[in-house]
């Protein structure tokens, strides 16, 4: 990595010259140009213009490091789109409205600042007692997407991590019923945008120690008081716990979300099961494949 303020992105000036930080960056930047290549994240238009992408930031840690490296990454030339940061004020008290327009102006990066209230609209809406996030993840993701539309962008990217990933598929585990998790791309319903998750492959701890090492000013995502006994906070608890015993076991079951068998699960809407037939001497050539046990 090249540290010299000629050289880098505004975001990366003052940048730590340990040999421990350059080992995180260039890990950081490794797995997120990976996760860009292995998803397709990067759309080729005919007419030679490059796509442009609307990148969520909300102040917390890993928005910020999604920033810095997708600029890593463009500055370096090997992302070819363009980058407009836009951070949506949803008018929770104690919310630091002067921060991310400062810090943005300071690292010249494009953006576009929002403010709207959906604070209130939660806060009616939701009986006492309840989480505000589900409702309050909604409305914000309505309005990304009205200002990525606004804006030209054919993106909306989200600083989603490894561990949310992971988090998500155990919450839908547990408490939905289904084999399911946040994808690193995928369509909204209205079929105009996509939507990314290029720290796919990064783990939120090294989110935690990049945004520290830069110093970057982070506001905390708990302003509403609403994250107390979320049921995210108790999966975390158990991941954590199985981290402590078995370390590297996140990455292990991460894996597993990129190693699908539908031939060794139940779902018949996935894996033709009644059309199964055992082979007699001659090979039906129409017939399922029989999976190989393992």
């Amino acid at each position: 990595m090249l540290d010299d303020t000629d050289d880098i992105h505004p975001l990366f000036h003052g940048a730590p010259r340990s040999t421990e930080f350059r080992k995180l960056r260039k890990r950081i930047v490794r797995q997120t140009r990976e996760a860009v290549e292995d998803f397709g994240m990067v759309e080729r238009p005919t007419d030679g213009t490059k796509p442009k992408w609307l990148v969520c930031l909300s102040g917390g840690k890993d928005s910020y490091t999604l920033l810095a490296v997708l600029h890593e990454l463009q500055w370096r030339g090997l992302l070819p789109v363009e980058i407009l940061a836009c951070n949506l004020d949803q008018g929770q008290p104690g919310f630091p409205a002067t921060v991310l327009p400062k810090f943005l102006e300071d690292m010249r990066v494009p953006h576009r600042v929002e403010y709207q209230d959906t604070y209130s609209v939660v806060v009616d809406k939701v009986p006492a007692g309840r989480t505000f996030c589900a409702l309050c993840s909604r409305l914000r993701r309505g309005h990304l997407y009205r200002i990525a539309r606004e804006e030209g962008c054919s993106a909306v990217v989200l600083g989603h991590h490894r561990d949310d990933i992971l988090e998500t598929f155990f919450m839908n585990l547990f408490h939905g019923g289904r084999l399911a998790t946040m994808p690193p791309k995928l369509v909204n319903e209205e079929g105009d945008l996509f939507v990314y998750r290029p720290l796919a492959y990064v783990a939120e701890a090294d989110c935690g120690k990049f945004a520290r090492a830069m110093d970057y000013p982070i506001i905390p995502c708990d302003l509403c008081g609403s994250q107390d006994g979320l049921q995210r906070q108790q999966v975390k608890q158990i991941l954590d716990g199985w981290e402590a015993n078995s370390p590297g076991r996140r990455q292990v079951m991460f894996r597993s979300l990129m190693n699908a068998r539908p031939s060794h699960l139940l779902d018949p809407k996935l894996f033709d099961f009644q059309g199964l037939v055992r082979h007699s001497g001659e090979v039906d050539e129409n017939a399922p494949e029989i999976p190989v046990l393992r």
